[in-house]
């Protein structure tokens, strides 16, 4: 994609100093910010134990930045082992966030048949904004955190599934969510 510079200055030089910090170490220079093709030269490093150690602090401390916002805000701590799923945009129907809401409740479903199998715990997040009229919109953010409150008030799931909606959601929150996803959920309808 082209892009003008918005991207890099916005979602890795501000949002994200832990890994600015990685990439100039590693790039050995500042030309990335202007050219982003030259994010490939960490292939070379990719095998290297040490650079996916370091890698995976950064990762960490913006996965426990997170973790402390929601502790703070909602009142729920989140294992920061974790693999956070993270659904952040517009609240529509066609953005699917009920699709993924299902996906959550089977998941519960499971993890309520067979507790004993190795799940990867995972932390649900959702967040976006929705036209004050727009109905279904309500609907689904409703859904979402009814979910919410049935999972992450089950002591038999241990902790393997959490779930919530955040509700004031800005640019600003996105530089502290974005930097700690592991996976950023990007289902929405295809467009013709």
């Amino acid at each position: 994609n082209v892009t003008n510079g918005v991207t890099p200055r916005r979602w890795i030089n501000i949002a994200n100093p832990g890994l600015t910090k990685f990439l100039d170490k590693h790039l050995g220079d500042e030309d990335w910010r202007l050219h982003l093709d030259n994010l490939t030269k960490l292939n070379d490093k990719v095998d290297d134990a040490s650079v996916q150690a370091e890698f995976g602090e950064v990762k960490k401390a913006a996965k426990e930045r997170l973790a402390k916002y929601i502790e703070t805000e909602l009142g729920i701590k989140v294992n920061t082992d974790a693999l956070f799923d993270i659904q952040i945009k517009r609240i529509h129907e066609y953005k699917r966030q009920a699709l993924n809401v299902m996906h959550i409740v089977d998941r519960y479903n499971k993890i309520l048949e067979n507790p004993d199998f190795d799940w990867q715990p995972r932390v649900f997040i959702f967040a976006g904004k929705a036209a004050s009229a727009y109905y279904m919109a309500k609907k689904i953010i409703r859904l979402i955190n009814d979910v919410a409150k049935v999972i992450n008030n089950d002591t038999r799931i241990r902790d393997l599934i959490k779930a919530f909606y955040i509700t004031i959601y800005s640019v600003s929150l996105a530089q502290i969510t974005t930097p700690a996803d592991d996976l950023h959920e990007q289902i929405s309808l295809a467009g013709t």
